[in-house]
């Protein structure tokens, strides 16, 4: 029998189904979920929606599909749920909240996927924090729709702490379509970064993942930085891969078909553990702190930890 989130994801009303993707509508018996892992100082997280359409194939976040008994991988970027938004509610909810507390908005799914063109639960969500005051608010996205938003952004920003984070993995255009095949391209999130900073709002570009000799490379991260400094942005920072049983089963057969070479270390490094031991975090930590002091990034000006890395257990180099 099934109970939970995966009886009402059973009971969801189909609102649009295309070929390679169906959107349903799911109840949401809260809107903000508490987050109690010492490992990560927010408290409070918001997920507009279940799934991600995007389909990066290192995709940690696969999993939580599990919990409503969708458990093959390719599943969280083909079956997306948006949930039933209730303004009223989700008022009332974050009134409860006490002033001051840290609020991340897309932890577990991307707030500015494409179904957000459609259901726009990520705009209404942004209208009542724009009619609100005191949170500390973070956002984070690999898309060029946030843009749309800035009129809510800038009142938020002048009513709260606001930070916006946009992921950037490689500026080579070819690259970024085999790993992010449906995600907006480099210069498009760029040029977000340019359009938010320009309106005054606090943003930082995170290269997330960094994959050995994938995207890692000192001139590759340094193209990055450059353009982001070149935007505006605030920071820069950068995270290494895990991959989790979920994302490893899709990462594998990606790497198989693209990079055939690099199968065997993969496979050595990742067969019994989700993270990357011995030296090679730190070589990117280092790797990383110096194109910072490159482009004028201090040290201390990377991504809040609050709002880096969206895994709970992920032990940040």
């Amino acid at each position: 029998m099934l109970v939970g989130i995966a009886r009402l994801a059973a009971g969801a009303r189909t609102l649009e189904a295309k070929r390679r993707v169906e959107y349903l509508e799911i109840e949401s018996r809260s809107f903000i979920t508490r987050c109690d892992s010492d490992r990560v100082p927010f408290r409070w997280t918001i997920n507009p929606y279940r799934g991600c359409e995007f389909g990066c194939k290192y995709c940690y976040a696969r999993y939580a599909h599990e919990f409503m008994e969708l458990r093959d991988p390719l599943q969280f970027e083909r079956k997306i749920f948006a949930k039933r938004f209730d303004r009223a509610q989700f008022r009332r909810e974050l009134t409860r909240l006490p002033m001051g507390e840290t609020i991340a908005l897309g932890t577990a799914t991307d707030p500015y996927q494409p179904a957000e063109r459609r259901f726009r639960i990520t705009r209404s969500v942004l209208e009542v924090f724009a009619a609100t005051a005191g949170y500390r608010l973070g956002i984070t996205s690999k898309s060029d729709l946030i843009a749309r938003d800035l009129d809510l952004l800038r009142e938020i920003s002048r009513r709260h702490y606001l930070s916006v984070h946009i992921t950037i993995t490689s500026m080579d255009r070819d690259l970024d379509r085999l790993i992010e095949p449906m995600a907006p391209r480099p210069d498009l999130r760029m040029n977000a970064v340019r359009k938010l900073a320009a309106a005054g709002i606090r943003v930082g570009v995170f290269c997330s993942p960094v994959m050995p000799l994938i995207n890692d490379s000192e001139p590759g991260l340094d193209a990055i930085a450059k353009s982001a400094r070149g935007a505006g942005a605030n920071n820069f920072g950068a995270n290494v891969l895990f991959l989790k049983p979920c994302s490893y089963a899709v990462f594998l057969p990606f790497l198989e078909s693209h990079f055939p070479l690099l199968v065997r270390r993969y496979r050595e490094r990742f067969e019994k553990s989700a993270y990357l031991k011995g030296e090679y975090p730190k070589t990117i930590q280092d790797r990383v702190a110096a194109i910072r002091r490159r482009y004028g990034f201090h040290p201390q000006a990377q991504p809040e930890p609050a709002l880096w890395p969206k895994d709970p257990q992920l032990t940040l180099f």
